[in-house]
Parts: structure tokens; sequence; C-alpha cells
């Protein structure tokens, strides 16, 4: 389920902020219909995110993934954010539309460190529907604070009428 606000002066627009002071920012707009959620090509979504030391040392935990790099603050005083704990940023968004992935594509261009903010928008660059699904295709791009490129995602999966 989908919380938020709808804003009756765009009636087909929903837009989601969350609460600035205690999460990361969330931005998305889904069409909505007739109380039927539309999935159109070109919808965007944007999620930002800045990892704490404590993210990285729970990951560790659950994923086992503690190479040195991670634990351990480099010459520069810095703790690298394990690479799938960078990639549960456009997961994040999908699951905000109960979206499937069905493959899920990653490039990881650049570290991202403890301390850095990552926006990642994401586009919906293709949808055909059926009786049961919308089968879509994302492109995501995360960016971090100085705007590098961090990480590209390409996934294709469904949402579930």
């Amino acid at each position: 389920m989908i919380t938020g606000t709808y804003n009756r002066n765009n009636s087909n627009h929903f837009h989601h902020h969350a609460d600035r002071s205690k999460s990361p920012k969330i931005y998305y707009s889904i069409l909505i219909s007739r109380n039927k959620m539309e999935i159109r090509a070109g919808q965007k979504s944007t999620y930002v995110r800045t990892f704490t030391e404590e993210d990285v040392k729970m990951f560790g935990e659950l994923s086992g993934d503690k190479g040195i790099h991670h634990v351990k603050p480099d010459d520069l005083g810095r703790i690298m954010v394990q690479g799938l704990l960078t990639a549960t940023i456009p997961t994040k968004l999908g699951g905000d539309i109960n979206y499937i992935a069905r493959d899920m594509i990653a490039h990881f261009l650049k570290p991202v460190y403890v301390g850095d903010k990552v926006k990642c928008d994401a586009v919906i660059t293709n949808v055909d529907e059926d009786t049961r699904f919308y089968r879509m295709s994302i492109k995501m791009n995360c960016v971090n604070q100085t705007d590098e490129e961090v990480m590209t995602m390409d996934t294709n999966g469904v949402i579930r009428k």
C-alpha cells in the first residue's frame, strides 16, 4: 500500500514526501484514476539516502560482506559502503510501487562511503499491460552529493493488478 497525500489541485497525481527529520527523502509520483494505479512509460521517482556506519555494520552482519574496506577506515578515514547496500536505494523505489523484479543489472561506477548522500532517479521506460500485470522496464541512475554517478541499474519486472 502506498501512503502519502493526494493533491486535489492536480487530481491525477499522488505525491509522497517522507518526514525529512526522521527518514531518508522519498519523492515519487504515480498516476491514479478511480482508485486504480495507472503505470505509464516516462513516470519518474526519486529517493535520497545518506549511509551511516551503523548501516554498513548491520548489512555486514546480515549479508556476511565484512571485507576489510567495509570495516576499517582507509587512509582518508573513509569506510566503503557495500555495493549491494547501495543497491537497496533503487530497490526501495520498486518496493514503493509493489514492483516484483524479474532481473536487475547493476553497474557500480564509483565507491560510496559512509556519510555520502546518494540520490537515485528511476524512470519507467516501457510498460505492457495485460489482464494480470503491468510488465515494465525501469532505468535507474544514482549520484552522490557531488553529482558523480555512482551506480546505474536496469531492471525488468511486473506489478500485479
